[in-house]
């Protein structure tokens, strides 16, 4: 298994002290193809749930985290701390992802 990046949704990593180094993110925009699309148009009709489209947004949080710390990496960071995901649709047929959080260097 890979060596991941330490990223975390709280202010404070549990017995290590850190500085901050900044702000990173991680970024991605996707879309699914025709059928998935008519398919979404026809489900929408009778409810339930777009498979293809959580499954869309899933892949978009994975990539966005990702890109997230490959930036962090590049500033020097040894973790990201108070990571948080935004989205939002571009269009009617486009999702954006973005993950951010700041990027920290451990003192101890």
């Amino acid at each position: 298994m890979e060596n991941k990046m330490l990223v975390v949704t709280t202010e404070n990593i549990p017995g290590r002290k850190y500085e901050v180094i900044g702000d990173v993110f991680g970024v991605t925009t996707q879309s699914k193809n025709f059928a998935s699309d008519f398919g979404a148009g026809l489900k929408s009709m009778i409810g339930g749930e777009i498979k293809a489209y959580t499954k869309m947004l899933k892949e978009s949080r994975e990539v966005a985290l990702d890109r997230l710390r490959e930036e962090a990496e590049g500033v020097g960071a040894d973790a990201v701390v108070m990571m948080r995901f935004d989205s939002g649709s571009i269009g009617g047929d486009m999702q954006s992802v973005v993950a951010y959080g700041t990027a920290v260097k451990f003192v101890d």
